[in-house]
């Protein structure tokens, strides 16, 4: 009777020893993450803080286009963070002695890594969500929000007595009204056509908002466009009582790119070409690593146990030195294979998972010797 109550003991001291392990990827896992998201985030924070101070947008604009900007840095993050955490961990057991105190106790070296793939595989889990609901998502309201922001950019550029620039290339400049002026004088610089530019005056004016057609724009009432053909000594100046100066959205530089083509468009486009178009090779690689790069996160978790166990005197700047240094060689593979598809000495598959492959085998070798030490 005394066997049974032994071994209930053990796999209760064993489940103890899973969640102290599984503990300790935590913190070095948060921290790292959010260093590493701080540092990708910081050139799309200095451009919401010119939003938010210069151009007069909103806060809480400026939150959403932060809030769906940080999707896409997660997919990168996440990875970089859990190898981190994972070299971190297993290098402060080791320099503490209490990895040496476990493996005295018969546990080895993989049973000691379980917390580790579980942890690996929830992160794995989440950055595949991310790559392939998230960034499509933030794309979608990103250009949503740039539409919405531009709206409110302009009306925004009518403020009295305030120079403004609610799209490029054209200025914008509304009166104080002085005077006892009824009207509000408005002055407009056009030079979106470099080969046509436009002084427009006008003494009123009217908002234009036309969702249904994402159009936006100002109907000027009693004024003037001066403009200057190509002939330099010429002028032309034509009055008006009403004239509607519209912007169209969707061809305005604040409207998201073109969406990338559909994996079948690109097996097509390869048929075509016989299968030796590089840039549609290079298109169908990056659709074979939406499913690889999370995938990496897990080899990524593994990985990092002996080479935390053989750097335990790194601390955890040295495992985060380690850590992006893993990371960097990781990136040059991928390098390295998109030449080799795009030169047709790889098929695009084999380009796409062929850097975790080669992970996958260092990850099993370092487990190896690492065992027998």
């Amino acid at each position: 009777m005394a066997v049974p109550a032994e071994r209930g003991i053990e796999e209760l001291l064993r489940k103890i020893l899973d969640r102290y392990i599984f503990t300790e990827l935590l913190p070095p896992f948060l921290i790292s993450l959010g260093a590493l998201c701080f540092i990708l985030l910081t050139k799309e924070l200095l451009r919401l803080v010119e939003l938010l101070l210069l151009k007069g947008v909103g806060v809480t604009a400026v939150v959403k286009v932060f809030l769906q900007l940080l999707p896409s840095f997660l997919v990168l993050t996440l990875p970089i963070a859990g190898i981190i955490a994972s070299i971190t961990a297993f290098s402060r057991l080791s320099y503490d002695k209490e990895l040496l105190a476990m493996r005295a106790a018969g546990l080895s070296l993989l049973r000691l890594s379980r917390p580790v793939l579980v942890f690996s595989c929830l992160v794995c889990g989440l950055t595949l969500v991310l790559s392939q609901w998230g960034q499509p998502w933030t794309g979608l309201n990103l250009k949503k929000l740039a539409l919405s922001l531009l709206r409110g950019q302009l009306t925004l550029a009518l403020d009295k007595g305030v120079f403004n620039e609610p799209v490029p290339k054209m200025v914008m400049y509304v009166s104080d009204g002085q005077g006892g002026r009824p009207t509000r004088g408005i002055f407009i610089s056009d030079e979106r056509n470099p080969g046509s530019p436009r002084i427009i005056v006008a003494s009123d004016y009217a908002m234009l908002n036309d969702p249904s057609s994402n159009q936006v724009g100002l109907r000027l009432l009693n004024g003037a466009i001066h403009s200057q053909p190509h002939e330099v000594d010429q002028y032309q100046q034509v009055s008006f009582f009403t004239y509607d100066l519209k912007l169209s959205l969707d061809q305005s530089v604040y409207a998201s790119v073109d969406q990338r083509p559909s994996r079948e468009a690109v097996i097509e486009a390869l048929d075509k070409s016989n299968w030796q178009d590089a840039a549609s090779l290079r298109r169908l690689m990056e659709y074979y690593k939406e499913l690889a790069f999370p995938a990496a996160a897990l080899v990524f978790g593994m990985l990092g146990v002996p080479a935390g166990i053989v750097s335990k005197r790194s601390g955890r700047v040295g495992g985060f030195a380690v850590g992006v240094a893993i990371v960097v060689v990781y990136y040059v593979l991928n390098i390295l294979c998109e030449f080799f598809v795009t030169t047709l000495i790889l098929p695009p598959f084999a380009g796409a998972w062929l850097p975790n492959g080669l992970l996958l085998a260092i990850t099993i070798i370092s487990f190896r010797r690492v065992s027998r030490r």
